[in-house]
């Protein structure tokens, strides 16, 4: 993967980005399963991928790395690239309220506790939060936390669903007892991943304002297309698809997103 190694650069991956990071995560286009060869065919990847070639982008060699309720690992599906990152940056530390932290290994620091509890003998180049902030119940205590640990000119990256995609509104309106069950027959999984949400920190307006307020600007923001909820029906995931570029012809967003923000500490 690439690499930048000052933070004024871009960090939301290009094509050629996302073309190395398909490379590593699933292997040649022509002979991989049957879902990314599809996604490869559509020229479309998932949400996951572009998170993580944004992050291979951020962590540079010898910085320090703060990973934000990543609990066992920072890519659950991508642990070479989970690998080749701990072993680029220098400091590479773990903070979760789940005891799941302990079971990471590629973290080299693991804490236990709510990132507004943790503190750092040093600040980071590099803090970020995969699927975290819409667990999030104190936004300005977490923003602040993270002002805190943040050196100036370093990035807090933000991955989260949008608050206004289709199944984001339905999580919020059904019981959360019923969660679990939905996305294990979406996308599988384990019931001890599955954490309460209150979606404080869900919309581009909310996150940039939040930042702010913490001494953050926007450096880099993107809606970045979810096409994962059929993925395990081939015919209907292939529809998805279609749809998805069907809209990006017309300039319209697919309705199903996640958000993706790079916050540049002042």
């Amino acid at each position: 993967m690439s690499y930048v190694h000052s933070m004024t650069h871009r960090v939301l991956p290009s094509a050629a980005d996302l073309a190395r990071l398909f490379a590593l995560k699933y292997g040649d286009p022509t002979t991989t399963g049957p879902n990314p060869r599809r996604r490869h065919t559509h020229n479309y990847f998932l949400p996951a991928d572009v998170y993580e070639a944004t992050v291979a982008n951020a962590v540079f060699p010898g910085c320090d790395w703060l990973d934000v309720g990543g609990g066992t690992s920072p890519f659950p599906d991508n642990p070479k690239l989970a690998s080749e990152l701990a072993a680029r940056a220098n400091r590479f530390v773990g903070v979760d309220p789940s005891a799941n932290v302990f079971d990471n290994p590629y973290t080299r620091e693991k804490h236990q506790a709510f990132i507004e509890d943790y503190t750092s003998p040093a600040p980071f180049d590099v803090a970020t939060l995969r699927m975290v902030a819409e667990h999030v119940t104190s936004p300005d205590s977490v923003v602040s936390a993270l002002a805190r640990l943040v050196k100036p000119g370093g990035l807090a990256i933000v991955f989260t669903v949008d608050l206004w995609s289709p199944i984001t509104v339905v999580s919020r309106v059904v019981p959360f007892d019923l969660h679990y069950p939905v996305k294990k027959l979406l996308w599988g999984g384990e019931e001890k991943d599955t954490f309460p949400t209150a979606y404080l920190m869900n919309s581009r307006r909310d996150l940039k304002r939040l930042f702010a307020r913490g001494g953050f600007r926007e450096s880099e923001f993107a809606w970045v297309d979810d096409c994962s909820a059929l993925s395990r029906f081939p015919l209907l995931n292939t529809v998805e698809l279609v749809a998805r570029n069907a809209l990006r012809k017309v300039a319209l967003r697919y309705p199903e997103c996640n958000l993706l923000g790079v916050y540049c500490r002042k």
